[in-house]
């Protein structure tokens, strides 16, 4: 009951400060027996009050922390995950307003849309097998604790940073395409400010897939047919401000952008 207690404490505080655009404090200190399982189950939760009052529905998947770069910056030894919902998805040819969020970062990633449910044990080449095509995109993480600092369960806790997801408009099926070293060239306002490859994201973008989708099944969830899964960032995360322009090209992907107003 405690734990139910503590599970639902958080989801709610959670869901508000992104409602309100407020920062909050991170939970660690205040809940001690807050630790990564049970941040998943808080995360869940979130997902359940967003669904429920925003009148949206999952859409996929996201992972984070999954450069070794990043979890040794976070003191963690592997990566974790997030779910991305309906009303995160946003159109690249669109303005978006920086009015909804609080610190908002971007970062530039290969999506995955699988043409199959897949659950866990798999493999990397079970998961290229499984997926109908991957495309480019940018991910807008924006954390809801204060200063963007957090503790592992705590950014577990609020589903990752996950914010809204932008796919670029041209598809590409994995035969012939090796990700692993499939390079990007990232962009703001036309100056280059990060490269990066494939094999940046656990050696393999689909390595990461895979990752995620057996400890999805630790918990008795998979990733469903036609779900988007953002597989990790390729550089790192570069911060928001007003009339900013992002494009990022990937080689044998296409290019996608994100253009901000105030």
């Amino acid at each position: 009951m405690i734990l139910t207690d503590t599970v639902e404490a958080i989801a709610e505080e959670l869901f508000t400060a992104e409602a309100k655009i407020q920062e909050i404090d991170t939970f660690i200190h205040r809940y001690p027996e807050l630790d990564a399982a049970l941040a998943y189950k808080v995360q869940e939760r979130l997902i359940e009050m967003k669904c429920e009052r925003q009148k949206t529905h999952v859409r996929g998947h996201k992972l984070g922390l999954t450069s070794v770069a990043k979890q040794k910056m976070m003191g963690v030894h592997e990566p974790l995950y997030g779910v991305l919902l309906n009303d995160m998805e946003l159109d690249q040819q669109e303005p978006i307003s920086l009015q909804p969020f609080i610190h908002a970062k971007i970062e530039p990633e290969i999506a995955f849309v699988l043409e199959r449910d897949i659950k866990g044990p798999i493999s990397v080449p079970e998961v290229l097998a499984a997926t109908a095509y991957v495309i480019p995109a940018f991910e807008i993480i924006d954390s809801r604790y204060r200063n963007f600092k957090f503790t592992l369960p705590d950014v577990i806790a609020d589903n990752a940073s996950s914010s809204r997801f932008i796919l670029g408009d041209r598809i590409r099926k994995t035969d012939g395409l090796d990700l692993k070293v499939t390079g990007t060239v990232f962009k703001k306002n036309g100056q280059v400010i990060a490269t990066g490859t494939g094999a940046s994201v656990m050696g393999h973008p689909a390595r990461a897939v895979a990752w995620m989708v057996n400890k999805l099944a630790a918990r008795d969830q998979y990733v469903k047919a036609g779900e988007v899964v953002l597989s990790g960032a390729l550089t790192e995360a570069f911060r928001i401000e007003e009339n900013d322009v992002f494009s990022v090209g990937f080689d044998g992907l296409g290019v996608v952008q994100a253009i901000f107003t105030t």
